[in-house]
């Protein structure tokens, strides 16, 4: 018996690993477009299609793309089924939280009848509500969600495009001395010390840290490949010696299998309570888990360290966020201007070179001397 040819759908198809119809076309431009739709049955993919065929129409005639039908509701959903493949589980459901929370008041309207006057609106009105750090993560994720739906040629411009977000507050600088941990680290329980130690040694979030599997410590090479951070990217965290020990105290037996977790038997819920609780009986005024994080990234500026590379290190996508680790103790600050007395002063000549001139004397005035002269 012959075989049959599969039936064409003309453009709409369905996935044997998903479910749904899925539809394909060519745009304006000539590219081969597709995508899945919400169709429950082949005949409104069809007409999925057909509106998508007809805006390419309409596209040729226009020189652009005209804006679609489409609610905010409904291209917030495809933005986060789109961020849900691409950031940790712990980012996606903030992201979520604000999509379906904080971003609900746009849902009823057209996405092409939302103006930018709107997002302005939304953003005073929010900064009255809320701290200006929840808003500005809010307004990023609007203008995310704008900036895909141009993307996906669903309207030509961003109507977030040029509203600013509410001036945030210096960022928190809080960390400590050598001497407060030290302290801190003799006082805290075994198991709290080892988590405690590896934040303040390499600068890693407490999500990370309690996430992390055998599998992702590669002591040879002093080095953890994390596979997903809270931006979405993987980053290399390299160990230092008291990182090192961490891991040499925290062995493996006859059970331990590759994927299991480091600190399972740790929540992170229960780590920031037993370490407040800590700081506490400790005497540590206004200092959280993620401090510790600020400690590594100041006193890693304070050893000489460049901004861009701390940075790197702590998985900042951005100087900004790196920026609040410029400050350094007074003490730093004061032995770095000292520096400057070897620089103004005689200086023996190196190699036959030349000597510095000797310029803080132009500075010591003779008995009656006139400042102004």
């Amino acid at each position: 018996m012959a075989k049959k040819t599969a039936q064409k759908r003309d453009g709409v198809y369905q996935r044997g690993d998903r479910k749904g119809f899925w539809i394909s076309w060519t745009d304006a431009q000539g590219r081969r477009r597709f995508r899945k739709t919400d169709a429950q049955n082949i005949t409104q993919a069809k007409q999925i299609r057909a509106a998508e065929l007809l805006r390419v129409e309409q596209a040729k005639i226009l020189g652009y793309n005209p804006p679609g039908d489409e609610t905010f509701k409904e291209v917030s959903d495809r933005y986060l089924n789109y961020q849900k493949a691409r950031l940790s589980q712990e980012t996606y459901d903030r992201e979520e939280g604000i999509v379906r929370i904080h971003l609900a008041r746009f849902s009823g309207l057209k996405l092409a009848s939302i103006r930018k006057l709107d997002v302005q609106r939304y953003v005073t009105e929010a900064s009255a509500e809320r701290s200006t750090y929840s808003v500005s993560r809010e307004l990023t994720v609007l203008k995310h969600l704008f900036n895909l739906a141009v993307e996906w040629e669903l309207i030509p411009i961003s109507q977030a495009q040029g509203v600013k977000p509410p001036k945030l507050p210096a960022g928190r600088v809080r960390y400590l001395q050598p001497t407060e941990l030290r302290a801190l680290l003799e006082a805290c329980p075994d198991g709290l010390r080892q988590i405690v130690a590896l934040a303040v040694s390499t600068g890693m979030r407490r999500g990370e840290i309690m996430g992390l599997r055998y599998l992702d410590v590669d002591l040879s090479n002093r080095r953890i490949l994390l596979p997903q951070t809270k931006n979405g990217d993987g980053r290399i965290v390299y160990l230092n010696e008291m990182a090192a020990q961490v891991f040499s105290s925290v062995g493996w037996n006859e059970n331990t299998k590759p994927g299991d977790k480091i600190f399972a038997a740790w929540t992170p819920q229960a780590v920031t309570h037993a370490f407040s609780r800590l700081c506490q009986r400790m005497k540590i005024a206004d200092f959280r888990f993620h401090d510790l994080r600020h400690t590594a990234a100041s006193w890693m500026r304070m050893a000489g360290a460049d901004i861009h590379t701390v940075a790197q290190l702590l998985g900042h996508k951005n100087l900004r966020t790196a920026a609040r680790y410029q400050h350094l103790s007074p003490a730093f600050l004061s032995e770095a201007v000292g520096k400057l007395d070897a620089v103004f002063g005689e200086k023996p000549a190196e190699n036959g070179g030349e000597r510095y001139q000797d310029v803080t004397g132009i500075l010591k005035l003779t008995d009656g001397g006139d400042v102004s002269e």
